[in-house]
């Protein structure tokens, strides 16, 4: 099993390297700003077969969907 270090550093690479600095900012930035169930969340949308621009249009629909009033 890696160690949650290696985890992290592969997942920062995949995020850059798919959606650039910026946009992985933005990503982080929302999961720490936003709490939501991420359990649901993954139910909902991460087992699924989404192209990346399919899975973003969903997370930002699910976003928008469950904002803290």
């Amino acid at each position: 099993m890696r160690s949650p270090l290696v985890i992290k550093k592969e997942a920062m690479e995949l995020l850059v390297n798919n959606l650039g600095i910026i946009e992985t900012e933005i990503f982080i930035s929302e999961l720490l700003r936003n709490s939501f169930d991420y359990t649901e969340w993954q139910r909902n949308y991460f087992d699924k077969n989404y192209t990346l621009d399919e899975f973003l249009q969903k997370a930002a629909d699910y976003d928008k969907e469950h904002q803290m009033q």
